[in-house]
């Protein structure tokens, strides 16, 4: 296993050049076959999960989600601050920031960074609940590959480019996690779910949250710093693949939205009876 490991960075190294040795020793980021294992049991349960529950009745989970949810909203605000004072104090540029600069802040960053890593480890469990309470319908293709990549994603990231300009993705994207998970917990209670308006912005923003990353991306290119290119590169058009599927998920659930509102109205006019 070891001669496998040594073989894989070997190959990695001579393709992507001398990782960066402040992350030696941070949990699972020496070897790649960990990461790469849990992605593949994650894909298994996908696959396996629903035929398990399948003649089951589901399970509730509404304890255990709204911790769940509470720990992750608390997480990603943690990773917003942490991320944007290291940046708002610094010498850091916005245009383009490479990743050996100013020491402190750059540990800092990598630090935080980190736990962003891992919390793609803990958002697997969006899958499991939908799993467990036979939401099936709602594990999609959309959802699969962005859980199954970004964890992936995240190990080369924090490997290669673990600080500069790396920030602002994740900065950004919890911030909308701090959206997100803050509405699936409130949720969990009837009598708060009539006041909680962002749910149907949280695609919206999500949308947003692509384009701005994108576009500092791009800022790096036409600026350049030192920050790697091929990075860059790699990061718009992960940013276009996810613009791309979320903006046909947000037009499914418009039109769908739209179908049901005029099915609602017909059937009142008729003095059907009908579902949400």
């Amino acid at each position: 296993m070891e001669t496998f490991d040594h073989k894989l960075n070997t190959y990695f190294q001579s393709w992507l050049g001398p990782r960066d040795q402040r992350v030696r020793g941070m949990l699972l980021l020496d070897s790649y076959p960990p990461t790469l294992a849990l992605t593949v049991m994650y894909l298994l349960v996908v696959w396996m999960g629903p035929k398990y529950m399948k003649p089951r009745q589901p399970y509730s989970c509404r304890g255990v989600m709204m911790l769940y949810n509470l720990g992750l909203t608390l997480l990603s605000f943690y990773m917003f601050y942490e991320l944007v004072t290291a940046v708002w104090h610094s010498g850091y540029s916005f245009y383009c920031q490479n990743t050996h600069s100013e020491q402190e802040v750059d540990r800092k960053i990598i630090n935080v960074l980190w736990w962003y890593y891992f919390s793609k480890l803990i958002e697997f469990m969006d899958t499991f609940f939908f799993i467990l309470r036979k939401n099936n319908h709602q594990i999609t293709f959309l959802h699969v590959y962005h859980h199954a990549s970004m964890l992936n994603i995240w190990w080369f990231v924090m490997n290669w480019i673990a600080c500069g300009h790396s920030y602002f993705g994740p900065a950004l994207n919890s911030l909308v996690h701090v959206v997100m998970y803050s509405y699936y917990g409130l949720s969990a209670f009837p009598s708060i779910r009539p006041y909680l308006w962002w749910k149907k912005h949280i695609t919206q923003l999500q949308l947003v949250q692509f384009f701005a990353t994108m576009s500092h991306s791009l800022c790096a290119v036409m600026w350049p710093c030192g920050f790697p290119l091929g990075w860059l590169y790699f990061q718009i058009s992960y940013m276009v693949t996810l613009s791309l599927l979320f903006s046909n998920f947000y037009i499914q659930v418009s039109c769908y939205s739209i179908s049901n509102c005029k099915l609602m109205t017909t059937g009142k006019r008729r003095g059907l009876r009908t579902h949400p």
